[in-house]
């Protein structure tokens, strides 16, 4: 080389010279063409075809040969990626939606000169590469995943299961805008090898990394709401062994993560909107502005104009005739075409930077003539048979729901065929289209065309999921808080008294005892002597003394606290009376609590039941008749705690709940007229529906009940004296308390519970 270039700047060089140089600088430049080449290639294509079995192919076309690249799975959710080194993504569509077999769609990413393929799957599912030149084609099977192809696993990684190292420390968080709304956050690490394990938990995203260093700088929070993207905050801090971060986005959004090299990136985009939703709702339009003020100008003139302003093709029918007279002032050009098009009576039909104008009746009639010659060729096509296994539903409501007549609303039996009218469809079968199904193996049997077939299955593949799971948590609290108290009295006076005329005046608590102390003193006459004294109870005649009846006679008063705590007595024994007194109080504190727990799983919109508790046996008797013998019955009624949910799974992770929740209790049982006893049962019950978070506590309702009463039992008047009135009085305070309080708590189990 050195040679060559001295020849070609100071003498001529020789033939054979010259010749060999500039075929060494050809070489040269095919080798350098070569390694550039191989150092940039790009995703130009991307498609998918759906074969029968369920097994989907996916074929990535390239500018130039393909190497191997690097796979990986993960689980959940279960996604397939490849990693494409050094190439770039030239595709216009970021996402790809496929509802077929166990891939639901395609997301393709670009980031430092990699782009990866992200398959998202319903379900894991086995998977195999090949390379055609410069095409790379990922057939993706249906059944569950077992190995990859040599190729892919050589190179496959996961990164969310790496063990990171010690030593790995977490540098930077940042945060950037995307060219299509999206939120970047970028993770930097000092070194390769941190594990990341990425979760959502309502609206937010949780990234887990497994034992990094969160140097005290990087623990923040960042605040990205002027950057107009579904990510609003950014909060870092440590967790145990490693770090956290919390990602709080808000509206529909849909979430990518990737790793390359020491860079972990969490993508959020704005969620797309539905094409078919798209189309029903008002235009918008953005084109660049213009003024038209035309009198009575041909219309093929104005659209001449907005093709010149707008660098489109117009394709004109030659049936669009007449005039118009417009006047507009900076309006956008697709908002002028739309008026224009709107007061003529005419129509739009856009491909590519073409677009064709004619009127609506012209454009309709051209459209339902080639939807008739669509329905004439599938009425010619071939059939076709496949089998479509049932995973988490029934095939049989599967079939009914593939051949219900939409008009009609019968449901076609197995094999059926079609609904009459022309242009009449079953359901989403075809007119020559059968359905039918095996209870055995879960499975459907389904003959159309190659076309239908298809759209079955994709149908399948969205309807076909397993169904979300809700762990019910209630906590039913009954707290109680009781206050009594209570004074008693017990007092009595007996006495006897007789004068000189020979009366004898007695007096006790009763008549009983009066009369016993009557009887001793006429006994006492009848021996010769006075009527006083009489005799005391239990001695012998003539010792002297007075009669003392019974207690419960001598006691002019007899109030006593019922349950008393204390009590203080005093007696006091003359020469002819007997005085007797005794104070009693009490004073009942209590407070108490009963908590139950019942909790069930159940399936999205199934009902569950739980209850818990005792069936109370009680006896009734009937009369055969009029004083006949009764026959006894034993029957039986439910104590029981029962928990009754129906969840309601919303699109935004939340649960609707219609509860029913009792909690029953014997109170006492009561005497049956007819013979036994029959129980009084206390009941709390409610009955409800309501909207609550995930992992949210809610309290559904409860009762607070005060009983407040106060007791007095007294003698009339005498009980009215101050003081003294006190001997002649009960009194009693009771103060009860009870509050009933229903928690529940809903949680949507995680795919990893189920």
């Amino acid at each position: 080389m050195t040679t060559t270039a001295t020849d070609f700047q100071g003498r001529k060089p020789a033939k054979g010279t010259r010749r060999a140089g500039i075929a060494g600088l050809i070489a040269l430049l095919g080798f350098s063409f070569a390694n550039l080449a191989q150092a940039e290639n790009v995703l130009e294509d991307l498609t998918y075809t759906a074969q029968p079995g369920g097994r989907v192919e996916v074929t990535m076309r390239f500018a130039e040969p393909v190497a191997v690249p690097q796979a990986f799975t993960t689980e959940s959710p279960p996604r397939i990626a490849l990693d494409m080194a050094d190439t770039r993504n030239a595709l216009s569509q970021r996402r790809i939606e496929v509802g077929a077999g166990a891939t639901s769609g395609i997301t393709t990413v670009e980031a430092a000169g990699r782009t990866r393929v992200v398959v998202d799957l319903f379900r894991p599912a086995s998977y195999e590469t090949r390379i055609n030149g410069k095409e790379l084609v990922l057939s993706i099977a249906a059944n569950v995943a077992g190995t990859t192809a040599a190729a892919a696993s050589a190179g496959s990684r996961n990164p969310t299961k790496t063990l990171a190292s010690s030593s790995v420390e977490l540098s930077n968080v940042d945060f950037r805008r995307g060219t299509d709304g999206e939120g970047r956050i970028l993770v930097s690490f000092s070194g390769p090898g941190a594990a990341a394990d990425l979760k959502q938990e309502g609206d937010k995203i949780v990234l887990d990394i497994l034992n990094v260093k969160l140097p005290p700088s990087q623990a923040k929070r960042l605040d990205v709401l002027d950057f107009a993207t579904p990510v609003q905050y950014i909060e870092t801090r440590s967790r145990g062994t490693g770090a956290r971060i919390e990602i709080s986005a808000k509206g529909p959004f849909e979430q990518l993560a990737y790793q390359t090299g020491n860079e972990y990136v969490v993508e959020i985009a704005p969620k797309r909107v539905d094409d078919k939703l798209a189309k029903n709702a008002e235009p918008v339009f953005n084109g660049s502005r213009v003024t038209f003020n035309f009198q009575d100008i041909p219309t093929r003139s104005v659209l001449q104009l907005i093709a010149d302003v707008s660098d489109l093709n117009i394709v004109v029918a030659d049936s669009v005739q007449g005039n118009v007279t417009l006047r507009l002032i900076n309006v956008p050009w697709d908002q002028a075409l739309h008026i224009v098009l709107r007061a003529k009576g005419l129509d739009q039909r856009k491909q590519g930077n073409v677009i064709w104008v004619a009127p609506q009746k012209e454009i309709a009639d051209r459209e339902q003539a080639i939807a008739d010659a669509r329905m004439q060729m599938e009425d010619k096509a071939e059939l076709v048979s496949d089998y479509i296994p049932i995973s988490y539903g029934n095939a049989k409501d599967i079939a009914a729901l593939l051949t219900k007549d939409v008009s009609s609303g019968q449901v076609g039996g197995s094999g059926g065929t079609g609904a009459s009218g022309q242009n009449q469809q079953r359901g989403f079968m075809s007119k020559r289209g059968t359905v039918t199904y095996d209870d055995r193996t879960n499975t459907l049997l389904v003959s159309d065309t190659p076309e239908k077939v298809l759209e079955i299955r994709q149908l399948i593949a969205v309807l076909d999921r397993p169904v979300q799971q809700v762990l019910i948590e209630s906590r039913i609290v009954i707290a109680t808080d009781t206050f009594a108290r209570e004074l008693g009295v017990k007092f009595g006076i007996s006495g006897g008294y007789e004068d000189n005329n020979g009366n004898v005046i007695s007096t006790t608590g009763s008549a009983i005892g009066t009369d016993r102390m009557s009887n001793l003193a006429l006994n006492n006459r009848f021996g010769g002597g006075r009527g006083l004294p009489v005799f005391a109870p239990g001695t012998t005649a003539g010792t002297g003394g007075i009669a003392v009846p019974n207690l419960n006679d001598r006691l002019n008063i007899n109030l006593p606290a019922a349950s008393p705590a204390g009590s203080f007595g005093l007696a006091i024994l003359g020469a002819d009376y007997l005085l007797d007194l005794e104070l009693s109080a009490a004073q009942n504190e209590g407070r108490g609590e009963v908590v139950s727990s019942p909790r069930v799983v159940t399936a999205n919109q199934k009902e569950a039941v739980i209850k818990q508790g005792q069936e109370v046996a009680y006896v009734t008797f009937q009369n055969s008749g009029a004083g006949g013998t009764g026959t006894a019955t034993v029957q039986f009624k439910e104590v029981v705690l029962e928990l009754k949910v129906t969840p309601t799974i919303t699109a935004d992770d939340r649960v609707v709940l219609n509860l029913g929740v009792k909690k029953d209790a014997v109170n006492r049982y009561i005497d049956n007229p007819g013979g036994g006893q029959v129980p009084i049962i206390d009941k709390r019950e409610i009955n409800t529906s309501v909207l609550v978070d995930n992992g949210q506590t809610v309290v559904l309702g409860g009762v607070y009940e005060v009983e407040k009463r106060d007791d007095l039992t007294k003698v009339p008047f005498l009980g009215d004296v101050p003081i003294l009135g006190n001997l002649f009085k009960k009194t009693g305070r009771t103060d009860t308390k009870a509050e009933l309080l229903i928690f529940v708590t809903p949680r949507i189990l995680s795919e990893s519970l189920k």
